[in-house]
């Protein structure tokens, strides 16, 4: 649909290839590690640098956003398209990243990034300063290609310094900025595709709701032969209610916990159906011997379109050798449930809590912590905004693009659900990249290949989302 001839893209990238990849690895070289306080200086140089080149690349509004208390800062950009009936678009990353150090097993150091056998590799090459970097290419091949003087779309950039420390300021930043971050659209560039040879647009991505569950039985650590099988023991309550989270069939126990599922199609399971999914290697990746489940769905419905339950720690009583007979006085319990579209944070919380009570006998007390929690979020495949991030993918590729969803959980829903828009994934990272592991790396000619997805979707855009 859209006009953006693709020889003339392809010519600008040629031509700017060099470049791009010298500026990406200067940025590469600042070692924004957000969950170090000593590094919140090279996290602030990082924003700082990104603004620069942003203002390098045309846009005339680029700004440093503080967030609340000693939080690091994002980068906000903007390039209206000055034509009325312009659709606003507006693009999420960050330029935080995880910590790296050569003794974990890089085989380079992690901050002097080196281009190997077509990779560049370096923390945050692909996780998220390379797949944020592209659209600055993208955007001036899209202008050369087209005689633009500003994109077809009005552009906006939100790059947080937070995400790889939990996003604890996103929410309070965009409710704060939530005027200047209004858009048609979001397009998330923190994101991956299936593999090499099959490239998928994400559809979604689950929520998340965790907690921890605190027992107290006696009031000090009690004899087991004087008092034991006579008075109730937070270890075994504990267990028992690790035990009692599934039913026979591995589904979530708790009452109320599906309310409001949105259940597949049979149109999605289709296509979850035509990816090259191979068990076995997926299994390895795992480092696990056996896929189990909720009885009934695959393992790709398991992992990106059904809620889950899951422990993930469980504790109490003597943990030293040997042994001590004793009813421990307190146990603990963390649980976290990964959430779908159409199920309510703060109503699977208030389930968890009645569930737990109603679970536990007299002489137990328990309290009960959530940390927060994040909202699902999933774009109809039909919607306009998805076919044209397909169609720009697919002519960058030359093939059919699939779809997938992610099974983790990110601060997608959070702009989905203060702005209102809808959230569009566009990502060429694959799993072999690394994402927090040593030697992390990015596949130069698929960053291009996002380069160019990013030059063609903005005309494309415009065409589906013209205003009348």
């Amino acid at each position: 649909m859209s006009t953006t001839p693709d020889s003339a893209v392809r010519a600008y990238l040629d031509s700017h290839r060099d470049a791009f990849l010298d500026d990406l690895a200067e940025w590469l070289r600042i070692p924004s590690v957000s969950a170090d306080p000593d590094r919140a200086p090279d996290v602030r140089r990082s924003a700082e640098w990104l603004a620069a080149k942003l203002t390098g690349t045309g846009f005339p509004t680029a700004e440093i956003w503080e967030t609340e208390g000693d939080g690091l800062p994002a980068v906000f950009a903007e390039w209206p398209s000055g034509d009325p009936s312009a659709p606003t678009v507006l693009v999420y990353g960050h330029h935080d990243v995880q910590p790296a150090a050569r003794e974990d097993g890089w085989h380079t150091d992690p901050f002097a990034p080196q281009i190997l056998d077509g990779k560049l590799y370096a923390r945050g090459a692909a996780d998220d300063k390379g797949q944020v970097f592209f659209h600055t290419l993208g955007v001036r091949a899209h202008l050369a290609a087209t005689g633009r003087t500003a994109p077809a779309v009005n552009l906006k950039l939100l790059i947080e310094g937070e995400e790889e420390s939990g996003s604890p300021n996103f929410p309070a930043l965009i409710e704060k900025h939530a005027d200047r971050l209004a858009c048609d659209a979001v397009i998330v560039s923190d994101t991956g595709m299936w593999s090499r040879g099959t490239p998928t647009v994400c559809t979604g991505m689950r929520g998340l709701t965790d907690c921890q569950i605190d027992l107290y039985g006696p009031d000090q650590d009690i004899h087991s032969g004087s008092f034991g099988g006579a008075v109730p023991n937070p270890a075994t309550e504990a267990a028992r209610l690790a035990a009692a989270l599934h039913d026979a069939d591995r589904r979530v126990a708790v009452p109320g916990f599906y309310d409001g599922v949105i259940e597949l199609t049979g149109r999605e399971r289709e296509l979850f159906a035509e990816l090259p999914f191979d068990e076995e290697e997926w299994l390895r990746t795992a480092h696990s011997h056996a896929t189990l489940g909720e009885a009934g769905t695959t393992t790709l419905e398991r992992l990106w379109a059904r809620p889950t339950a899951e422990v993930n720690g469980i504790g109490g009583g003597y943990q030293g050798p040997g042994g001590k007979t004793i009813v421990p006085s307190t146990a603990q319990l963390k649980l976290s449930f990964r959430l779908v579209a159409g199920q309510d944070p703060a109503a699977v919380q208030q389930a968890v809590r009645d569930w737990v009570a109603a679970q536990l006998p007299p002489g137990i007390r328990h309290e009960i912590t959530f940390w927060g929690a994040t909202r699902p979020c999933l774009t109809p495949l039909d919607h306009p905004a998805l076919q044209s991030v397909v169609r720009a993918m697919g002519r960058a590729f030359g093939q059919k693009i699939r779809f997938t969803r992610e099974g983790g959980s990110g601060p997608a829903a959070d702009l989905q659900d203060v702005l209102g828009a809808p959230v569009l994934f566009l990502g060429i990272s694959v799993p072999s990249d690394g994402w927090h592991a040593p030697n992390e790396k990015v596949e130069l000619d698929l960053l291009m290949k996002g380069v160019e997805t990013a030059a063609h979707l903005w005309g494309d855009l415009a065409e589906t989302w013209q205003r009348t």
